[in-house]
């Protein structure tokens, strides 16, 4: 029996444009994902969701199911064309709890919604890192979402900064295992 393959929440900018760099940004990263044995889960839909799916699977090392879409609404067909499980959830912005449940999260660029993410990650103590492209991902970087302490174990725990997707694979490696620990609920 194999091993679970750790999930990656990739989130952020889904207006990105095919030729921008956050789109870029969000295509290394989906492809560089699945080299290094990670699942990309997402929003399941355009942009940034869109980008790091499609370049999931050009990954050499690609397998049907590497990539997971949560989507806000019911219907399935909202979803990319690049996702292969689809999970419709009727949820609207509260799927965004679901994805930012993943091992760790890279936020690429991103608005209120990669905003809500990455404050779900930080309550969750998942390890988040933050593409060095225009959004909250960014504006976050180097900081903590606030003043709660996390892992005592980690004195330097925030949401930390990756001038791209080698680096932020890089962080991945050293720090993942770091981010054990699993959200217990309030006052625990």
């Amino acid at each position: 029996m194999n091993a679970r393959r750790p999930m990656l929440a990739i989130v952020g900018d889904a207006g990105a444009q095919r030729d921008s760099e956050t789109w870029r940004a969000a295509s290394d990263l989906g492809r560089l994902a699945v080299d290094h044995g990670y699942r990309v889960i997402c929003g399941g839909m355009g942009g940034v969701m869109e980008a790091a799916c499609q370049s999931a699977h050009a990954s050499p090392v690609y397998r049907e199911g590497d990539t997971v879409g949560i989507l806000p609404v019911g219907d399935p067909s909202w979803a990319n064309p690049w996702v292969d499980i689809v999970l419709a959830t009727h949820l609207d912005t509260g799927r965004n709890a679901l994805v930012a449940n993943a091992d760790a999260v890279v936020a690429v660029g991103g608005g209120a919604g990669t905003l809500s993410e990455i404050a779900y990650a930080w309550q969750f103590k998942r390890l988040i890192v933050a593409l060095d492209v225009p959004g909250w991902g960014r504006r976050l970087a180097g900081e903590r979402v606030d003043h709660r302490l996390r892992y005592e174990e980690i004195s330097d725990d925030q949401v930390f900064l990756a001038r791209d997707a080698a680096e932020a694979i890089a962080i991945l490696a050293v720090r993942l295992g770091q981010y054990s620990k699993r959200y217990a609920g309030f006052g625990r």
